[in-house]
């Protein structure tokens, strides 16, 4: 509580300081990029900074997973990552202020870091000056101001009771001056704070006017902003009123290779047609979402199998659904790094990867090093028979993973681990309840992943996303 009230503190103060063009084009495409910076590929003569690169990946993936498995229930959920995710520009007032956003299907608030007083706290990152990010500035646009504390878009994260937080507004008054009351959004590895705004967003040929987005004004370990691509109100699809969006995400390999694809936004209807050679499975809805509005936000597909060389691991049940109390089941979240299996579903997996390669040896000083596992070692191998991954979803959509998306060399070229993590064991207690296995972006590089809102299905292909930059 202490914490919340300094955090308001600041944000009181530092906010006293602050003082269309339309299109019929019905498709948008921009352009995006892996967050790794400046950290060496794994066939870099130095393996120190990929392990601790990697470790933190594989930290960061597990605190994401924590939070998305048992959201604040006052806040919408963020992305905590600003490395180990992907990057999309985005602008935003008038004129246009252009920002760098974690492409997040986790979260539904886009935010940014605003204000000449933005502070950073534990920013120090790779490429990283916390006392020089780049900031949205109010004043410098003419269409941004702040949302009052009883407009309409304050319901969408704060609820629908404007005298629960509007102390000294008269119920239904248009005189009222208070504004939205300021959030504070927490997550795996931090938090963040600040007012609502409405400004443009701008793309090329369409203007988004009154978009809702949060000026941050204090964050911890979150230097870039966030765009949440989520199911709630205050998300980008549905204040923009996409009928589908997709993206092909190039492999980041913990390095800083300029390459990049697309993020296409879909604004037109495509009817029931299905893009070419996509396999489909439908969203499903968490039937607890009455009771934790975060499960709304999550994009749910119901997975039936995960197969390791051809093998069906025989997975808990409960677990790959969600039950009555919201537990269990199966989200895409591309604000993750390393996809997350709750321990019961894990050890199955990875059980049977070992017995699979049980002719390899256990990298077990890798394994402590890099916070993945299993980790096996290669050395003096000339052929290394990695079994397939496969998951397969309702509808028979199977999903089959390229090597590269489920191990990477780790430490050194004859080491490779499984990028899955779970929780439990030297990584801390296991957390029960919410989802069971959140797919994250590292297991879908080098697919092209659809997300059809207006046929409710959830859609991909093997693709080779990368164009030149």
């Amino acid at each position: 509580m202490a914490t919340y009230l300094h955090i308001l503190c600041i944000l009181s103060l530092t906010l006293l300081s602050l003082t269309s063009f339309s299109s019929s084009s019905n498709t948008i495409h921009l352009s995006l990029s892996p967050l790794f910076t400046n950290q060496p590929s794994s066939s870099s003569s130095s393996s120190q900074p990929l392990l601790q690169t990697i470790k933190l990946a594989a930290s960061a993936s597990l605190s994401r997973a924590h939070h998305l498995k048992n959201p604040q229930p006052i806040t919408a959920p963020v992305s905590a990552k600003s490395y180990g995710g992907y990057s999309v520009d985005l602008n935003f007032g008038t004129p246009p202020q252009t920002f760098p956003f974690v492409l997040d299907t986790g979260s539904s608030l886009v935010w940014f870091p605003c204000s000449s007083r933005y502070l950073c706290s534990n920013c120090n990152f790779p490429n990283i000056d916390p006392s020089n990010i780049h900031t949205f500035i109010p004043k410098n646009s003419s269409t941004s101001r702040f949302v009052g504390c009883t407009n309409p878009k304050c319901d969408w994260i704060f609820g629908a009771d404007p005298q629960s937080r509007c102390p000294g507004c008269q119920p239904g008054s248009p005189n009222c001056t208070l504004n939205c009351p300021a959030y504070i959004i927490q997550y795996g590895l931090g938090s963040t704070a600040g007012l609502l705004l409405l400004d443009n967003l701008d793309f090329p040929g369409k203007t988004v006017t009154d978009f809702l987005v949060g000026c941050s004004i204090l964050s911890i370990r979150q230097p870039s902003g966030i765009a949440g691509f989520g199911r709630g109100k205050e998300s980008l699809p549905s204040q923009m009123g996409l009928k589908r969006f997709s993206y092909c995400l190039v492999s980041h390999r913990f390095d800083d290779a300029p390459v990049k694809s697309d993020l296409v936004l879909h604004i037109g209807s495509s009817g029931g047609s299905k893009t070419a050679g996509v396999s489909y499975t439908p969203f499903r809805a968490n039937p607890a979402t009455a009771n934790n509005s975060a499960f709304g936000e999550y994009y749910y597909v119901t997975l039936r199998k995960i197969l390791v060389g051809g093998k069906k691991v025989k997975a808990p049940y409960a677990l790959l659904e969600p039950g009555s109390d919201g537990n269990g089941g199966t989200i895409v979240d591309s604000g993750s790094t390393f996809t997350f299996m709750e321990k019961a579903v894990f050890e199955v997996v990875a059980k049977e990867f070992e017995n699979q390669m049980k002719n390899f040896t256990r990298a077990k000083d890798v394994e402590d090093q890099s916070g993945l596992s299993p980790c096996f070692d290669f050395k003096g191998s000339k052929t290394v028979p990695l079994p397939e991954l496969t998951f397969q979803f309702k509808g028979g959509a199977k999903m089959t993973l390229p090597v590269a998306d489920y191990f990477s060399l780790v430490g050194r070229a004859d080491v490779a681990c499984l990028t899955i993590v779970t929780d439990g064991g030297a990584t801390g207690p296991a957390r029960a309840g919410g989802p069971s296995i959140i797919l994250g972006n590292y297991q879908q590089q080098n697919f092209y992943v659809e997300y059809d809102l207006e046929n409710q299905r959830f859609g991909f292909r093997p693709q080779n996303c990368q164009k030149s930059a």
